[in-house]
C-alpha cells in the first residue's frame, strides 16, 4: 500500500500571524524567535496542530479515546479498515501545525504505541506536511507493535534542516492478515536521545541513463542507519537532508534532491550527511537528445485514434508508466519544438502504458504507428493489450483478454536503426493473438535492449 495524492484540510495562512512567535521583520516568512514546542500530542493535541487525512484513506480513522492510553488522560485512536471496506483502503495522515517549529534542538520524534493484536505499523515519520511538497520527510517502516505500551523513537537524519516545519507527524497503515485493527498512539513529541548513535548516512548505489535537458528526482535513494538504545535502526528520508557532490558539474548538477542533466557525459554523484560522507553513489551516464523531432504524420485526423502526437486529438491515457513497470522512467521532452517522451531503464524490464478508461475501441483501424528513436540497442518489442468486453484484464489473461507481441531488429519489417527516427508501421493483422477486430484496447507495453528510447506520434490509423 502507497500514499496517495493528498486530500488536504487547508488553513490559509497570511504574511505574518499576530502571534507571540511573531515574524521577523527581514525575513516576514520565518517566525522568530523559533517556536521549539516539543508536544505533538499529549492528552490534546499540541498547540495549532491538526490532523490531516490522505488521500483514499479511511477519513474517519482517528479519534480521540479516553478508554486506552499511556500516561495522562487520553490517546489516539487509528481504526484501520478491513480489505474493500467503501470508508477507504487505509488509516493514514499527518498531524500538521498551522504555525512552524523549529526542532533543531532535538534529535528524534518520541511516542508510544500499542495495537489490538501483535503486528508491524507500516509508515510511521515527520516532516510530511501533506501538501505534496514536504522538504525533509523521514520515516521508519515495520515497526513492531504489541497488545502492550512500547515506546519509539525516529532519530532524526539532520535537526538543523528541521527550522521551520509544520509536519508534524504522519502515519499510514493498512490491513494485515486479510483483516483490519487498531491501534493506539500516545505522548507524541520531540526530544534529544542520548542512545541515538553512530550515524551512518547511504545513499543507493545504481547508474541512471537519461538525456540532456531531464531532470531527476533523487527520492527513494537516501537513508541513515543509527544505533538507537544499541540496535540498528534504518530511517529512510528525502534526499534533500543530504549535501550532493558531482565529480562533473557540466554534466549533473543537484539543487534540493534534484538533478539538472546539463552535457552529455557521465558524473558520479556523492553525498554527506552533517559532514558524514555516505556510502553509495550514483553514476549519470547522459545522452545527447535526437538532433531534430519526429517526422510529422500526414493523415487525416478523421482516420487516426491518437494515444500521444502533436498532429491530432490524443484520446485520455491513464498512465505512461503503470506502477508495475520495473525499473523503467519516463520524461517528457520538447525537441525541436516537438513535444517527445523518452524512456529508460528499459534493457532492465518493459514500460506498460495504459489506457483503459475507456478503452479503444480499434474496429475500423487497420495499422498501429509508432516512432522510434534509440541511440544504442538491437531489440525493440511492441505489445498490445485489448482487456475484452468487461474492460478488466486478470493474471493469467481470462478468456476474453488477448495480446500480442512483435519485436523489431536489424531484420525485421521495418528495421529497427540507432541514431535514426524509425517508423513503425504495423498492420493491426500482424498481433495475430489479438483480438479481431480490437475492440478493447488498453494497453501498449514497450520492451527490449535499448535502455533508452524517445517516442512520438503514438496511433491507430485506417
Amino acid at each position: 500500500m502507497t500514499l496517495s495524492t493528498s486530500v488536504r484540510f487547508a488553513v490559509v495562512l497570511g504574511a505574518c500571524l499576530a502571534t507571540a512567535t511573531g515574524c521577523s521583520r527581514n525575513s516576514p516568512t520565518v517566525p522568530w524567535p523559533p517556536n521549539t514546542n516539543p508536544v505533538v500530542f499529549r492528552d490534546n493535541f499540541g498547540a495549532h496542530v491538526g490532523w490531516q487525512a490522505f488521500g483514499n484513506s479511511k477519513l474517519d480513522a482517528l479519534s480521540v479515546d479516553t478508554a486506552e492510553k499511556h500516561s495522562g488522560t487520553t490517546s489516539l485512536k487509528f481504526t484501520v479498515p478491513a480489505p474493500g471496506d467503501p470508508s477507504g483502503g487505509y488509516a493514514g495522515g499527518a498531524l500538521v501545525a498551522s504555525q512552524p517549529r523549529s526542532f533543531a534542538p532535538y534529535n528524534a520524534l518520541s511516542f508510544w504505541v500499542k495495537a489490538s493484536r501483535n503486528v508491524s505499523l507500516e509508515t510511521v515519520g515527520l516532516g510530511n506536511d501533506n501538501t505534496g511538497t514536504s522538504l525533509y520527510e523521514a520515516k521508519s517502516s515495520a515497526i513492531p507493535m504489541t497488545t502492550a505500551w512500547s515506546h519509539v523513537l525516529i532519530p532524526i537524519p539532520s535537526p538543523a534542516k528541521l527550522g521551520v516545519e509544520r509536519g508534524m507527524f504522519f502515519i499510514a497503515e493498512g490491513p494485515q492478515g486479510g483483516t483490519g485493527l487498531t491501534f493506539w498512539v500516545d505522548d507524541i513529541e520531540y526530544v534529544h536521545d542520548a542512545s541515538i548513535t553512530d550515524v551512518r548516512p547511504a545513499v543507493t548505489t545504481q547508474t541512471v541513463t537519461t538525456v540532456v535537458g531531464t531532470t531527476l528526482n533523487l527520492a527513494g535513494t537516501a537513508r541513515t542507519l543509527f544505533k538507537v538504545g544499541g540496535m540498528d535502526q534504518v530511517v529512510s528520508h528525502s534526499p534533500n537532508y543530504f549535501t550532493f557532490s558531482s565529480t562533473d558539474a557540466t554534466v549533473a548538477t543537484i539543487t534540493d534532491g534534484n538533478v539538472a542533466v546539463v552535457g552529455a557525459g557521465t558524473a558520479t554523484l556523492t553525498a554527506k550527511l552533517d559532514g558524514i560522507d555516505a556510502t553509495g553513489s550514483i553514476t549519470v551516464s547522459a545522452l545527447l537528445p535526437p538532433p531534430g523531432a519526429a517526422p510529422t504524420p500526414t493523415l487525416p485526423a478523421a482516420s487516426v485514434i491518437s494515444l500521444y502526437s502533436d498532429a491530432y486529438p490524443n484520446v485520455l491515457v491513464d498512465s505512461w508508466r503503470q506502477v508495475g513497470s520495473p525499473a523503467a522512467q519516463y520524461q517528457d521532452l520538447t525537441i525541436a519544438g516537438n513535444a517527445t517522451k523518452v524512456y529508460t531503464g528499459l534493457a532492465s524490464g518493459f514500460v506498460g502504458i495504459q489506457f483503459a478508461n475507456p478503452t479503444v475501441d480499434a474496429n475500423t483501424m487497420t495499422h498501429f504507428h509508432m516512432d522510434i528513436w534509440v541511440p544504442t540497442g538491437s531489440t525493440f518489442r511492441v505489445k498490445l493489450v485489448d482487456f475484452g468486453p468487461d474492460g478488466v484484464f486478470t493474471a493469467p489473461p481470462g478468456s476474453d483478454d488477448t495480446q500480442h507481441e512483435l519485436t523489431f531488429n536489424a531484420g525485421s519489417a521495418p528495421p529497427l536503426a540507432t541514431g535514426a527516427w524509425v517508423g513503425l508501421e504495423i498492420p493491426l493483422a500482424s498481433f495475430t493473438a489479438l483480438a479481431n477486430p480490437a475492440r478493447h484496447l488498453a494497453q501498449l507495453i514497450l520492451s527490449g535492449d535499448a535502455p533508452t528510447v524517445f517516442v512520438d506520434n503514438i496511433y491507430l490509423h485506417k
